[in-house]
């Protein structure tokens, strides 16, 4: 009898009145009566009825959906301490407004007090703090995360950690997260093993969120020997619950073969159109890669094109570029100069170096009637400051050459001794070239010429033939024939006519070299056949006087004539004793 009475006694109380409101709610033919009885429980300053009227408003529940309604009665159960409230107004605060500033989720012109602006995460964190000191695990990791990664003015990563251990001693799987998150902002990734274990403990709750970052740990090997395996399987699960990043680095480490297993074409392809899908700018750059390349499984151009146009829009640097390459080669679509044109600026304006040396190099090359681009579009400053090689060559080129910016010789030289000390092999010969004329900054033959020895040794032809003139003079160091030779030798083989000119004055004698005149008669003609003035005169001198083997004048006369032609007197003079003779 006192168990009936004590039941019945609960009924007319508060709390049991809330309880049966809530059970009603979840009925579907009672639920509008559950909501009217929460509706005066709250308008009595029940807290706990409030935070059930919010809900209620936001899901639609017994009750017409009004986000507006929800956020007000939310605000209020929260002010009052309510500390599901309070979590709930942090939520909501770090995301759009619910259902935006139209239709029926308008919400009020005038916001709940504290509210300044939606979203507003330095708001969002006060209300977790809230939440966090009422004893919620979740407000606390949410509290703890926002102090690890929010805005700079409510930052505080030692109080951080203290707000995420708590929430992860309380079984919350988001605490051993924020954890893991506090130490990334701070340290450098892997570094911190407690942080690494409780990323761990988060990945193995099922968080996904922790398993694409223990993907990433264990791909770039940080804090742990590097297993793609691992990393693949921690992606794997990420993905599957649609951490779209998760995808995409899932997808391209599909492409190749891994210690758990081969490579996957088809498998790697579906993830990664449904990251692209998704909208990663960069699952999509890959794929279009991959169509371009002809590596997918069923490759097309128009593939490549979709992909690309689709990252592109997104603003990928490179994806910019290469429509424009496919635009320009008509591959996949008709080709279009003017749209080529057009994302390879756009190419250029997000950073993209070779797209700016693309644009660029009519200019550069002192050929601005060719350009299709202004010059000030065309500016490395950006790029070379961040430290890009090539794009501080450009800029020294661009300096030195007026190109885009005045003229300025002292700073292009300081920009392309950069650049050669960061291994650009142009610079390196360009900078020996300003050493060695004084352009831009005092002349030192001798440092001059290390430069273009430097550049002369990576193979580049205009550096083997100014170094091989300053052996044979001794300028900026000892009188070097031999290594002359070695160096003319390189430039022609890579089809330097004036290279091979200096190959027949050097082996038809009066230099530190023996004298062999086949050998001289062999270069002349090849720099001849090259079209080079003064291997023409040689070759046909050679021919006329036999110095080389017998006489053969008519082909003297040949490369007599071509010479002449090319406005030779001396050239003209033998041609006309060679016929009168």
């Amino acid at each position: 009898m006192y168990k009936l009475l004590s039941r019945w006694r609960e009924g007319f109380s508060a709390q049991g009145r809330l309880q049966r409101a809530r059970n009603w709610l979840e009925q579907e033919g009672r639920a509008p009566q559950g909501f009217a009885l929460l509706g005066r429980l709250a308008q009595d300053g029940m807290v706990a009825a409030q935070y059930q009227v919010a809900r209620a408003y936001l899901e639609g529940q017994g009750v017409p959906r009004s986000p507006t309604e929800g956020v007000r009665w939310m605000h209020r159960a929260a002010t009052a301490g309510h500390a599901e409230a309070c979590f709930a107004m942090a939520l909501m605060l770090l995301v759009d407004p619910p259902d935006g500033r139209g239709g029926d989720g308008l919400l009020p012109t005038a916001l709940p007090a504290g509210i300044e602006c939606w979203p507003d995460p330095v708001a969002a964190t006060g209300w977790a703090g809230r939440a966090a000191t009422l004893g919620l695990p979740d407000a606390q990791a949410l509290y703890g995360y926002l102090l690890a990664c929010g805005p700079d003015s409510v930052r505080d990563v030692q109080a951080a950690r203290l707000w995420c251990a708590r929430a992860a001693q309380a079984g919350c799987p988001q605490g051993d997260l924020g954890l893991a998150v506090a130490h990334l902002a701070v340290e450098a990734p892997g570094t911190d093993p407690d942080a690494v274990a409780a990323l761990n403990r988060a990945a193995e709750s099922g968080l996904p969120t922790a398993q694409y970052m223990l993907g990433l740990l264990h791909e770039r090997g940080w804090g742990m020997t590097r297993d793609t395996g691992q990393a693949a399987l921690w992606y794997g699960r990420a993905a599957a619950q649609g951490v779209r990043p998760a995808q995409a680095r899932y997808g391209a480490l599909l492409l190749h073969d891994r210690a758990d297993g081969p490579r996957n074409m088809l498998m790697a392809e579906t993830w990664l159109r449904r990251a692209a899908l998704g909208g990663d700018r960069e699952a999509a750059a890959l794929l279009g890669d991959l169509h371009a390349r002809g590596e997918a499984a069923i490759p097309a151009d128009h593939e490549a094109v979709a992909w690309y146009r689709m990252a592109a829009r997104q603003d990928h640097a490179l994806a910019c570029r290469m429509l424009a390459v496919l635009y320009r080669q008509g591959r996949g679509v008709a080709a279009d100069p003017e749209l080529a044109r057009q994302w390879l600026e756009r190419a250029a304006e997000l950073g993209d170096v070779t797209a700016m040396s693309d644009l660029a190099a009519p200019l550069l090359a002192g050929r601005a009637e060719q350009a299709t681009t202004t010059p000030a579009l065309v500016d490395f400053e950006p790029a070379a400051q961040a430290g890009d090689p090539v794009a501080i060559f450009n800029l020294a080129v661009s300096l030195h050459a007026g190109v885009g910016r005045p003229v300025d010789r002292a700073a292009a030289a300081l920009w392309m001794e950069r650049a050669a000390r960061a291994g650009v092999v142009n610079a390196a010969y360009w900078h020996g070239r300003m050493l060695l004329e004084g352009d831009g900054v005092a002349a030192d033959p001798a440092r001059a010429r290390q430069w273009l020895e430097q550049a002369a040794a990576q193979g580049l032809p205009e550096a083997c033939l100014v170094a091989a003139q300053l052996r044979l003079e001794g300028r900026g160091g000892p009188r070097d024939h031999a290594g002359a030779l070695a160096l003319y030798h390189k430039a022609a083989a890579a089809g330097r006519a004036e290279a091979m000119f200096s190959l027949g004055a050097l082996y038809g004698g009066g230099h530190d070299v023996t004298p062999d005149r086949s050998q001289a008669l062999h270069w002349f003609m090849q720099g001849a056949v090259a079209g080079h003035a003064l291997a023409q005169l040689m070759a046909g001198r050679y021919l006329a006087r036999g110095l080389a083997g017998p006489v053969d004048r008519a082909q003297a006369r040949h490369w007599l004539e071509q010479a002449s032609a090319q406005g030779l007197d001396a050239a003209r003079a033998e041609c006309a004793q060679l016929a009168g003779g």
